[in-house]
């Protein structure tokens, strides 16, 4: 990348410094200079002509009719490795990422070996380091193993670089287990992530439990395995005053107990994924594995809860649930497939439907996708104050273009999206000193 880029004539929308408006921003050695909204000193063509003369690699962006947003921060992604190099690698990953307009992503830990000690967490990192396109934040195991027996080593983790702690992918069924992790929440200042699902009633359920699943013999997963547990953990951290957030919320019910703890003043905050307010479980019929998730798609009735949820703040955040399989797996038995989605690429263009609908502002958008999800997690992203990681994403919201998984610098090309007409995209991404168009 250049030494000094000029972003101009840009919508700049920064929910850290409420802005809303079009505007400059000046980059230089990879770190905000200045951002100049139009009406307070917006660059003139004498001034621009002064830093072209005082920078022979200035680049000039014209961003006109464009938005200059914050570099997109995901705190729900799996990148695989290590373990799992044939689904998903830091490398191939954090280039998805950048590509879907993401600059910070933090990583589940599902690897093989488990990310449930420092060595991994090192490991991580020090990859990241050398082949990461973005910046990776990684989440330690809440137990050892996510075996859901005993706790993880989680301060030696901490300090070794882990920003949350979640067994993501297998809930903490142990409510003794849960509640010492709600405490030790407190004393490093970082979220206890949960997946909620009551394993004796999900059953090994494949999908959302409903007419869908009885007309296609599939083994059913109730709304109320999820909403057992929501209600479970938000007791915990009503007892204990930790700091809980709750993954891929997909029901009406328990978007209702977040917003009612919420109202009494509990400590917790929510995500959802793009797939959850786009598509329901009619996406898993003719046995479709790219539907295949957990939690499952639900109903119609949950997408608009899911909806509302997002458009009156009872659901802070939309991730991504990022979750790549080799396609190889997706072409097995319904039953036998993994669940999941590769998600990156896709959420934000999915996201911008919001839009259309009239759920959510743009500035609602981009809070919910950069300033809150960072906040949570602790990060010192989502922002273009001055002196910031120049960390940017120009979206041009009026692109039209079509979902072809095959082009996807994921190595996972399980999406239920593949075909899809959206609107909205991201056009370039900066990042760590590289620009991405």
């Amino acid at each position: 990348m250049d030494n000094t880029i000029l972003i101009k004539n840009g919508h700049i929308i920064d929910a850290s410094q409420g802005l809303d408006g079009v505007g400059d921003i000046l980059i230089k050695d990879g770190k905000i200079k200045s951002v100049k909204r139009e009406g307070s000193g917006v660059r003139s063509q004498e001034k621009e002509q002064k830093l072209k003369t005082q920078n022979a690699k200035l680049r000039i962006i014209d961003a006109t009719g464009l938005y200059v947003l914050p570099g997109l921060v995901d705190m729900h992604t799996h990148l695989r490795e290590p373990g799992f190099e044939g689904k998903e690698t830091i490398s191939s990953g954090t280039m998805a990422a950048v590509r879907g307009g993401f600059t910070s992503v933090c990583c589940m830990p599902n690897t093989d070996p488990v990310n449930d000690n420092e060595t991994v967490t090192e490991f991580i990192l020090r990859k990241t380091y050398a082949e990461g396109a973005c910046y990776v934040f990684p989440i330690g195991a809440i137990s050892k193993g996510q075996k859901g027996e005993e706790l993880a080593e989680m301060g030696m983790m901490y300090e070794a670089g882990c920003v949350a702690f979640s067994d993501d992918g297998h809930p903490v069924m142990n409510s003794l287990l849960m509640r010492r992790a709600l405490e030790y929440s407190k004393v490093f200042h970082v979220p206890i992530i949960s997946h909620c699902e009551d394993l004796n009633l999900s059953d090994g359920g494949v999908m959302n439990e409903g007419t869908v699943s009885t007309f296609l013999g599939l083994s059913r997963m109730p709304a109320a395995a999820e909403e057992v547990m929501v209600a479970r953990d938000i007791i915990l951290a009503e007892l204990t005053g930790g700091r809980l957030h709750i993954a891929h919320v997909s029901t009406e019910g328990s978007v209702r107990l977040i917003r009612q703890a919420k109202e009494r003043g509990i400590r917790v905050t929510a995500e959802t994924c793009p797939h959850y307010f786009s598509i329901t479980e009619e996406a898993v019929k003719e046995y479709n594995t790219n539907a295949k998730v957990n939690p499952p798609l639900r109903t119609e009735r949950d997408v608009e809860a899911i909806k509302e949820g997002l458009g009156d703040g009872t659901l802070d955040v939309i991730a991504t649930d990022h979750a790549p399989h080799h396609r190889d797996e997706k072409l097995r038995e319904f039953d036998k497939a993994p669940s999941g989605i590769s998600g990156l690429e896709t959420a934000l263009s999915l996201s911008l439907r919001l839009l259309h609908d009239g759920v959510l502002t743009m500035r609602q958008l981009v809070e919910k996708m950069t300033l809150n999800p960072a906040r949570i997690m602790g990060l010192r992203r989502g922002t273009l104050k001055a002196g910031s990681e120049a960390d940017v994403v120009i979206v041009d919201a009026k692109r039209e273009w079509k979902i072809d998984p095959e082009r996807f610098a994921s190595k996972g090309k399980n999406t239920p999206f593949h075909g899809w007409a959206l609107k909205g995209m991201p056009v370039m991404t900066i990042c760590k000193g590289k620009l991405y168009e």
